[in-house]
């Protein structure tokens, strides 16, 4: 089957509510095959089962709890307001996830983050493993892969995948060292890489991860090519077409592996797609 798959898109985000029928269209038109909805939050959950319903056999539902929630201004200056509503709104994700386990592709979006701005020391980035790690052994228990976060966490989320005996995740985003990425790599561990990467830092990663490892994602409807840009997931192309050009390979081969990749790491896609 020919096609790509966005591995890792927030189709569900409010900056698709008055166009999404163009906004799929247009994806279709472009190549994609299927889209990874990933969830924040569970205020989101519903919204994405019913996305998934809505376009059957093209929208797949990922659901979990990202690590960081968000506050007011105001609730910022409270070191701990971002760990209560992190573990209140896994406690309300726990009882949705059971109930659409059989619908869900993949446990997402979570992981860790530990941008200064949002953690205040070591005791919020423990309420972010003990999250993380609570969602890893749903996956597992599943049987589901996890679509993961990162950002500033390359080397502890890999570590804490590794420990937790995680077979099956994806890296989005992934802006580590490379050289860190590699232990994610010996692991068996899936990166995806946003339309960002024409204008990123990370390029030298693209150079050095196996084309057998990388996915590709637009994290629409951010990190799309043009910075303040409304990003979607047609142009997971511009993903493909950097990384064809870094790999020197076709792009049609950067086509085929990618998808094969993600239909491997996420094999409940593979009966539903519809051509």
């Amino acid at each position: 089957m020919q096609g790509y798959v966005d591995c890792h898109c927030h189709i569900s985000s409010k900056d698709f509510d008055k166009d999404l029928e163009e906004v799929v269209e247009s994806s279709k038109q472009a190549g994609l095959l299927a889209i990874l909805a990933v969830a924040e939050h569970a205020g989101e959950f519903e919204k994405i089962i019913e996305l998934s319903q809505r376009f059957p056999g093209f929208i797949f539902p990922c659901l979990g709890v990202h690590p960081v929630q968000e506050v007011s201004p105001e609730q910022q200056r409270g070191a701990s307001l971002q760990c209560v509503c992190l573990l209140q709104d896994l406690d309300a994700a726990l009882p949705l996830i059971e109930e659409y386990k059989d619908q869900l592709v993949a446990i997402g979006e979570v992981g860790l983050d530990f941008t200064p701005r949002f953690v205040r020391g070591e005791t919020d980035k423990d309420v972010q493993r003990k999250v993380l790690i609570r969602q890893a052994q749903i996956a597992k228990a599943l049987d589901l892969p996890l679509n993961v976060h990162s950002r500033s966490a390359g080397r502890p989320t890999i570590q804490l995948l590794r420990e937790q005996g995680v077979e099956k995740a994806l890296l989005h985003a992934f802006d580590g060292k490379p050289s860190v990425a590699m232990e994610g790599v010996k692991a068996g561990y899936f990166f995806s890489i946003p339309p960002s990467i024409i204008r990123s830092e990370q390029q030298k990663l693209v150079k050095q991860l196996p084309l057998e490892n990388i996915c590709l994602e637009t994290d629409s409807p951010a990190l799309g090519p043009e910075k303040q840009v409304r990003n979607e997931p047609r142009n997971v192309v511009v993903s493909a077409e950097f990384i064809s050009r870094v790999k020197g390979v076709s792009l049609q081969t950067v086509m085929d592996v990618t998808t094969q990749n993600a239909l491997r790491l996420f094999p409940k896609i593979t009966s539903k797609l519809r051509p």
